[in-house]
């Protein structure tokens, strides 16, 4: 059409049009500039069983059932279930899904994915071995078939990503890639999901980047466009770029700095608790301290009441206020919810702080000098994570155990406590999952098979408690599940496998306009995001 031969009207009406058309386009056409202190692990999404790592390539990567603001179990891929029997259920796939590659997206993939899911090298391990046997019915439904009931199904089947069986092949990654033995593959760096964002680049440790998905089956409830993630790693200049406007989100200001953040202006402070618990963890397996001296030569954990004793010579409370700035809970139960022991105050209560009492139980372990250890930590993990091992160690030396804290990034961190090198750690566990089973399957039980003990770097050995975390595995009724679940938390506080510290809080940091929505898992979901 020939502006030329236009009413004048109508030109101007179609100008004013066209400019507000791409006025329209240019405010959609938004950029998520955020940072943290970390960075994820790798782009494989089986590999690693870290928060961070999976919300990250949860932007990429899609479950059969996906979380909505509440954690509540929504459809994802799959659109609908039902139970075919008491060990068995049958999922609707979504239609005309297709993969970041164009591929479209059939049982064959969920078969494929389930079943990498379960190799040694796979974090997520003991959640897909959990959910049984998947068998493709036709093209569009699956079916899961269970050797022992399964009371937290769905919770296991949110856990497991879905991966395209041909690109996979194509790119011979068949199989997680081992993260501790450093082994780098095609998924170490490039993804292909069918998610709301696909990934651009990846520059470990410097920048990460991901456009939008417009072949997307879901509804943007935001208008992020593209995603630009930076890790910074310092406190301070996180804070500074933020102030600044030179990026638009952290998902981890420091505990000292919320308070300061509350008052900026140009920024907001979005508050929320998170399902994640803190805690020591103390190897009780070797005969000799791999990084320590004792005086007999012996590993002193091995024993009750030296664990008891560094439980009771910690005050929670100084931690609590001085170095968490009151942004934690301290807890008694190692596990992400309180919600997992029913809210039971009695399960809930701590051994007394007593240096007193900590300093006799050294003695009568025959440790009345005490000994030496060195304590790893991350130093970019968990909110002050090297200030408590610091601050552990100070409180540690007035029962005369003298401790090292060897604190390093998250990426040398983890690869050494998979390997279980080490003494003495610190660690936090936390998620979606409110229930005790993912607690109890990964860090509670013995070490073997399909994930089962994976997490439990202290590789203790405990019978009892193993046989009555596996009966609560496999409880259906409500009642005496309760009980057995409350009776694994007695036993494991008893034992004191593990010393738990606190449970975090996150109050996230954001330009006033930027608005996110805040889960209690710590995950930042992009599609819901809006830059104003």
């Amino acid at each position: 059409m020939n502006r030329r031969f236009l009413p004048r009207t109508l030109a101007a009406a179609l100008a004013v049009g066209l400019s507000l058309t791409l006025m329209a386009a240019g405010a959609q056409a938004q950029t998520l500039r955020w940072a943290s202190q970390g960075d994820p692990q790798t782009m494989d999404p089986h590999s690693q069983n870290e928060s961070m790592t999976n919300m990250m390539n949860g932007q990429v990567y899609e479950t059969l059932v996906l979380r909505d603001r509440q954690l509540e179990i929504v459809p994802g891929l799959a659109t609908s279930w039902q139970s075919t029997g008491p060990l068995s259920w049958r999922f609707k796939l979504r239609p005309g899904v297709k993969f970041h590659d164009g591929s479209p997206f059939t049982a064959d993939d969920v078969v494929f994915s389930v079943e990498r899911a379960k190799s040694p090298t796979s974090q997520v391990a003991a959640y897909a071995t959990a959910l049984g046997e998947v068998k493709k019915i036709d093209a569009m439904t699956v079916e899961f078939v269970m050797s022992k009931p399964n009371p937290v199904f769905m919770e296991h089947l949110n856990s497991i990503f879905i991966m395209s069986k041909g690109w996979s092949e194509k790119n011979k990654v068949l199989k997680p890639l081992s993260f501790k033995d450093k082994e780098e593959t095609h998924a170490s760096l490039n993804a292909n999901g069918t998610g709301p964002y696909v990934l651009v680049s990846r520059q470990p440790g410097v920048k990460t980047t991901y456009k939008r998905n417009p072949a997307w089956w879901g509804k943007f409830e935001g208008n992020v466009q593209e995603i630009v993630y930076n890790q910074i790693s310092n406190d301070a200049t996180r804070l500074a770029a933020l102030i600044s406007g030179e990026i638009d989100f952290v998902l981890d200001p420091a505990p000292r700095d919320v308070a300061r953040l509350r008052t900026t202006s140009g920024v907001k402070v979005i508050d929320g608790p998170e399902n994640r618990v803190i805690y020591i963890g103390m190897d009780q397996a070797r005969d000799t301290l791999l990084y320590g001296k004792s005086p007999d030569g012996k590993n002193p954990f091995k024993d009750l009441r030296v664990r008891k004793a560094l439980y009771q010579a910690i005050d929670i409370e100084t931690i609590k206020t001085k170095l968490m700035n009151n942004q934690s809970a301290p807890t008694a139960v190692l596990v992400p919810s309180p919600k997992a022991y029913y809210f039971d105050k009695e399960l809930d209560t701590r051994l007394p702080f007593d240096v007193s009492k900590a300093k006799a139980l050294m003695a009568e372990a025959g440790y009345p000098n005490g000994f030496e250890v060195t304590l790893d930590c991350p130093n970019n993990r968990y909110i002050n994570d090297e200030e408590i091992c610091i601050a552990l160690a100070a409180m540690w030396r007035k029962i005369d155990v003298t401790v090292r804290v060897n604190a390093m990034p998250r990426a040398t961190y983890f690869p050494k406590t998979e390997k279980m090198d080490t003494s003495l750690y610190m660690f936090g566990w936390g998620g979606a999952v409110t229930d005790a089973e993912t607690t109890f399957t990964p860090i509670y039980r013995n070490r073997g098979t399909n994930g089962v003990g994976e997490y439990n770097r202290g590789n203790y050995k405990d019978d009892k408690l193993d046989a009555m975390a596996a009966a609560s595995t496999v409880e259906t009724d409500p009642k005496k599940r309760e009980a057995l679940v409350k009776a694994v938390f007695r036993e494991h506080n008893a034992q004191v496998h593990h010393i738990p510290l606190h449970r975090q809080f996150i109050p996230w940091a954001a330009r006033s306009n930027v608005e996110v929505v805040h889960r209690a898992d710590n995950w930042l979901e992009a599609s819901w995001i809006t830059v104003k």
